[in-house]
């Protein structure tokens, strides 16, 4: 191109860029603003939504457990600043879409000439929307309905304010904007599709799920997308269910299932297995459904779902009383690789709930372990759960304690011969056993810990929580430590230790040398004798073991009766407990519990039996009180709360000697009643105000250990730990700077006339001498010694100023010498008792 013909090449294309300004409303303009909207900006901006769309997709995890939301999106509960973003997607969207606007936006003479700006702005209200920038986006999706009436967008943008406002929880505004739009408008059959599907949602939000099922059927018929018909059926399906429609709800799954690759096949999956769950067992055909469990079991396109099929296949069996087979499958399914949280809650809770019908508590309350580990805290299952599994706690430990204490009473009731004949059948069996596993490649942790062999626990360590840690249950780490040996020999501490020379031939054969090197016949593990010299013989050991083995034969008795409902085990430890003659306090309350038991089971004739006894041998107890008149007790007022509420207003009036004397009688009286723990607090903390820190502490650690899972051994566990040390670092402080002083006048406890005289000629002094700012109280110290207390001095010297006044004063003429003490001492002088330790550093 020469000289001449570039320059008019030039002009033409100056001319171009000039006639093409936001500001004429030319052909050529409008025209080329809008095709770079469309192609340019608009373009990228909708990749990027569309890319931002589906990473929220692929980061969202839907729970089929709970109905699903018609929308996958999570919401966000975190505040993020006013600039940010959530997503650099949606972020870049916004970018072009406000780019579009700054840039190609023609607004003339009050009217928009580019075509596609509502799309920008629209563009823009979806970007802020999947963002969660709720407000934003609905002034976004308001400019197009106020500024672009005539849009094709129109509908579309309503719809799209309708759902941010549903986001913004104004379902009730959203209803009643979507019923409009879907009366009065022709919608196009997407549109009508995303209306009642958002109409729909918000039904659900305000619990209105009858609502939500005929907006969400018309959604399902006219959505275009087979992703979105194949969520719709589902939903619909488990609205059926929650609203106890199961036929109905299978033929929404029906729907769902006969898409079949059209959709995403998770809905499928989550459809038959919906489907099965509402099959009935009375009527329906079984081995149909197994023929189809299994078809969905070998499928290999069903690999990465197992979890989910294997779970149903477990609730099969575990329907039809297969318990062996039916808790395989919930295993394969906790092992399953993609297996969700909350199906692993499902199926550890299933195995618990097993466990503890089987009466295996321990394993129960593992199992219980990791179902609260895996369950979110916010649901609602998860308190009772964990009620549950604390409970197990006492169940375990007092199981144990009874069967322990009973296996020692039983071997230490045997003569002589009869624990020594015991023991050597043990031993000889424990070296066949013993030489068994050497041989096999194992180790002598093959030995039990147990000195007493593993049906005869120790004497010792009866009592205390138990613990879930791997490394405190010596039976786990044995198994474990064994199978370790067995699978890799004997291994050095130290790096790559899987890669050393050790091998599982050489660890054998180590353990063959360690076991040469014991000698079975001097061995006390391998000597009858040694066993038999553990047997305690104590009276005072045996009668120990015999209480509290007794109490927890009660205590169990009460936990299967008011707390599992399991009425045949809390008559059988009732029943031993009555067998074995325990002490007077237990007999009749395990009696009264007994009748209780046998009334809750129907078992009538030993309920008869039972109640004959109380009536005849304890006429005068609340318990036949009770049972002849179920409302005796409340209307005498003398139920166990009202016996309380007694105490409880001579704890305020600090009448402490009377609150610990009554507050150990009505708990030996309502043994095995939740008010116990409670009258124990209470008298823990007046021991604590009349004796002291030291028996304080002595109180609170009985109460902790005696009732461990009640929130009042909780909260002395807490005292115990926390308070208490600083309590006990409490120091005298300096009295020099101090702004608040008693003067405490003593007396005996057989001086209670004199003392209250002084009291009466005190607060007549405060009156004569108008003291207003002074108080006299009558303050307990301890047993032996209460104080007359004079409250409000301010200073040392004020303080020894007024007890002169009242000695020197013909009208009150008080011999008695006082002690000036700060407030802040006197607080620790009664905490920890020691006025004799304040004396002597401060009255020298």
């Amino acid at each position: 191109m020469n000289r001449f013909t570039r320059i008019p090449f030039l002009i033409l294309i100056v001319s171009i860029i000039f006639s093409c300004s936001r500001r004429k409303d030319t052909f050529l303009s409008r025209n080329w603003h809008a095709v770079t909207t469309e192609y340019n900006t608009l373009y990228n901006g909708s990749l990027a939504l569309q890319q931002g769309r589906e990473e929220l997709n692929q980061n969202y995890a839907d729970n089929y457990w709970d109905i699903l939301p018609v929308e996958r999106m999570q919401i966000d509960q975190n505040i993020t600043l006013p600039d940010s973003i959530r997503n650099q997607n949606f972020g870049r969207a916004e970018e072009k879409a406000v780019k579009a606007i700054q840039r190609h936006s023609m607004l003339i003479d009050g009217k928009e000439r580019n075509p596609q700006i509502d799309e920008a702005y629209l563009l823009l209200g979806k970007a802020r929307y999947f963002d969660q920038r709720f407000v934003p986006a609905l002034e976004a999706f308001n400019y197009i309905l106020h500024k672009y009436p005539a849009s094709d967008n129109i509908n579309y943008a309503q719809i799209w304010r309708e759902k941010t406002n549903m986001r913004l929880e104004n379902e009730r505004l959203a209803i009643k904007n979507l019923k409009r739009i879907i009366n009065n408008y022709n919608l196009e059959e997407q549109d009508l599709a995303d209306a009642n599907a958002t109409l729909a949602q918000a039904y659900i939000n305000l619990e209105h799920q009858d609502s939500a099922i005929a907006p969400l059927q018309t959604a399902a018929e006219y959505t275009k997308k087979n992703e979105e018909k194949g969520r719709y059926y589902f939903i619909l399906g488990q609205l059926h269910n929650f609203l106890d429609q199961p036929e109905q709800a299978n033929i929404a799954f029906d729907e769902v299932i006969d898409l079949n690759r059209r959709s995403p096949r998770i809905y499928m999956i989550n459809a038959q297995v919906q489907k099965v769950r509402n099959f009935d067992y009375d009527s329906g055909d079984i081995q149909e459904l197994r023929e189809l469990l299994t078809d969905l079991e070998e499928d290999r396109e069903n690999r990465p779902f197992l979890d989910k099929i294997y779970f149903q296949i477990g609730e099969y069996y575990n329907r039809l009383d297969s318990t062996d087979l039916a808790i395989e499958y919930y295993n394969k399914s906790l092992r399953s690789p993609r297996s969700d949280a909350y199906l692993k809650s499902i199926n550890y809770e299933i195995l618990a709930n097993i466990n503890f019908d089987n009466r295996e508590y321990r394993e129960a309350s593992l199992y219980f372990d990791s179902t609260l580990a895996t369950m979110s805290p916010q649901l609602r299952e998860f308190r009772t759960i964990k009620k549950k599994r604390n409970n197990l706690e006492d169940i375990i430990q007092y199981e144990e304690i009874a069967e322990k204490n009973d296996s020692i009473l039983r071997i230490a009731n045997l003569s002589e011969e009869e624990q020594i004949a015991y023991f050597t059948t043990y031993t000889t069996d424990l070296k066949a056993t013993y030489t068994e596993e050497v041989l096999a490649g194992r180790n002598d942790l093959a030995l039990s810990q147990n000195t007493f062999g593993p049906a005869v626990p120790m004497a010792g360590n009866t009592s205390g929580p138990v613990s879930n840690f791997y490394f405190y249950n010596e039976s786990l780490v044995n198994n474990g430590a064994r199978e370790f040996l067995r699978t890799w020999g004997r291994r050095e501490l130290s790096d790559n230790w899987r890669w050393g020379d050790n091998n599982i031939s050489a660890g054998t054969e180590q353990v063959q040398n360690d076991f040469l090197e014991i000698d079975i016949a001097t061995d006390p593990r391998f000597d009858a004798m040694s066993y038999v010299s553990q047997i305690p013989d104590d009276p005072y050991i045996l009668d120990s073991l015999t209480r509290e083995r007794d109490f927890a034969y009660y205590q169990l008795g009460i936990i299967y009766n008011e707390k599992y409902g399991e009425f045949d085990l809390a008559s059988a430890r009732l029943e031993v407990l009555l067998e074995n003659l325990p002490e007077e306090r237990l007999v009749l309350p395990a009696k009264y519990n007994l009748y209780k038991a046998y009334q809750a089971s129907d078992r009538f004739q030993e309920m008869e039996i039972m109640k004959e006894d109380i009536l005849q041998n304890h006429p005068d107890s609340r318990y036949a009180a009770y049972i002849e008149n179920p409302q005796s007790l409340a209307e005498n007022g003398n139920s166990p709360d009202a016996a309380y509420d007694d105490i409880y207003r001579k704890f305020e009036a600090e009448e402490y000697a009377e609150v610990i004397a009554e507050t150990t009688a009505l708990a030996t009286q309502y043994t095995g009643d939740e008010i116990v723990p409670k009258l124990e607090l209470l008298k823990a903390m007046a021991i604590g105000r009349l004796h002291g820190l030291a028996d304080y502490k002595k109180a609170l650690n009985q109460l902790a250990l005696t009732y461990p899972q009640t929130e009042e051994g909780k909260k002395a566990q807490d005292i115990y730990n926390r308070t208490i040390p600083q309590l006990e670092s409490l120091t005298f402080a300096e009295e020099n700077e101090q702004s608040s002083f008693k003067l405490l006048y003593a007396f005996g406890v057989n001086e209670e006339e004199e003392m209250f005289k002084l009291k009466e000629k005190i607060d007549q002094a405060l009156v004569d001498l108008n003291y207003d700012q002074l108080s006299v109280s009558i303050d307990v110290y301890d047993p032996d010694i209460n104080f007359v207390a004079v409250h409000g001095l301010k200073r040392r010297e004020t303080s020894l100023g007024f007890a002169e006044l009242l000695q020197i004063n013909k009208d009150y003429r008080v011999e008695r010498e006082p002690v000036v003490i700060s407030n802040e001492n006197y607080r620790i002088v009664q905490i920890q008792k020691n006025l004799e330790a304040y004396l002597d550093r401060f009255n020298e």
